[in-house]
């Protein structure tokens, strides 16, 4: 477990927080881990009923840390990611997961989005996927579900120009339920998942599964982690992470994908 992901359990909400505000709740391993310990737990505790996910502080998240990549990329790092887990786990979770989004959600802030249930937008949103920009390619089935989502043309703009959405862009997308206020947001979600605690267990979980092709999602995850991992150790992706360390922009033009 680490200090930078709070799991409560309360009226059968489970509720995630990503508590690492000074570093934009920059994702590592370890919060990953935790992440998915928290998921696997809510699947087998029938007190749990609802997953909620929150951000402190200005940003949801950053996004994967940018530190852990590039030790992977440099060999540096030689330990099992725990994204990869965190990405198989939401995928397949059977509860309602409902997401409260204030600021920035970079990556996989955005493409965890497409397995939640419910999403809820403080107006300061931004949804981004720069996974070009980083030399990678994308995760979490989202090279099929932003698309199917929201068309070819955008999600290819977010992905390979790394264009965000701002709040009411994503609202009109697809892709949240409702954009409030920051200051409301939280409340705003916590009552979405009481109200979901009060539907029948098996009806909504039996709902779930009629609206999502698992096995699709499965392979196409599957495809791309293949491709994530083989692109972590190009010398595109060193650049790229070099680049992001040393605050300049990157140069592709003398190192080969």
């Amino acid at each position: 477990m680490t200090e930078h992901v709070k799991t409560e359990i309360e009226a059968g909400i489970m509720t995630l927080t990503l508590a690492r505000p000074d570093k934009k709740n920059a994702l590592s391993n370890a919060m990953y881990s935790a992440m998915s310990d928290g998921l696997e737990r809510a699947e087998k505790d029938p007190a749990v009923r609802v997953v909620l996910f929150q951000g402190d502080g200005d940003s949801f998240t950053a996004g994967n840390d940018i530190s852990d990549f590039s030790a992977q990329a440099s060999g540096k790092d030689t330990s099992e990611s725990q994204a990869h887990r965190f990405i198989s786990t939401i995928s397949k979770a059977t509860r309602p997961i409902v997401a409260a989004v204030q600021g920035n959600a970079a990556g996989v802030g955005t493409t965890m989005l497409l397995h939640c249930d419910l999403v809820y937008l403080a107006d300061t949103a931004k949804l981004m996927t720069p996974f070009v920009n980083l030399a990678l390619v994308p995760e979490a089935a989202s090279s099929w579900l932003l698309p199917a989502r929201i068309g070819h043309v955008r999600a290819y703009a977010m992905f390979a120009l790394g264009e965000p959405l701002d709040a009411a862009t994503a609202l009109a997308c697809g892709l949240a339920n409702a954009v409030v206020p920051a200051a409301e947001l939280r409340a705003k979600a916590r009552a979405a998942a009481e109200a979901l605690t009060k539907r029948p267990a098996g009806s909504l979980n039996q709902t779930k599964a009629l609206m999502r092709d698992m096995d699709r999602i499965a392979a196409q995850i599957g495809r791309e982690g293949a491709l994530f991992r083989e692109r972590l150790q190009t010398g595109e992706a060193r650049e790229a992470f070099a680049a992001f360390a040393e605050r300049r922009k990157p140069d592709f033009s003398k190192v080969t994908g």
